[in-house]
């Protein structure tokens, strides 16, 4: 299964979803990183060393962060949709 690092604007639902299907699912909670002022680049950074993609709903930046620093170990955009299951 995949080893993701959830954004922090990143829905818990979906989050408690994704591990109910065997995901291995670290949030910005779980890394003591809320509500702390994170740059994107050093949330990609971050996911890249504990060898996880990032899951985002921040699609432009983080669009433009893979297309600056495309060594990375995966980034995960989505748009919100608050049918979180489906």
């Amino acid at each position: 299964m995949a080893r993701i690092y959830a954004n922090e604007n990143f829905p818990f639902p979906a989050v408690q979803e994704l591990r109910s299907l065997g995901h291995d699912v670290l949030t910005s909670a779980d890394a003591g990183k809320s509500g702390l002022t994170v740059s994107d680049l050093d949330v990609l950074l971050f996911a890249h060393a504990e060898g996880r993609a990032v899951l985002t709903l921040n699609r432009r930046h983080f669009i433009r962060l893979h297309q600056e620093h495309p060594d990375h170990s995966g980034i995960v955009v989505c748009t919100f949709d608050p049918d979180f299951p489906a």
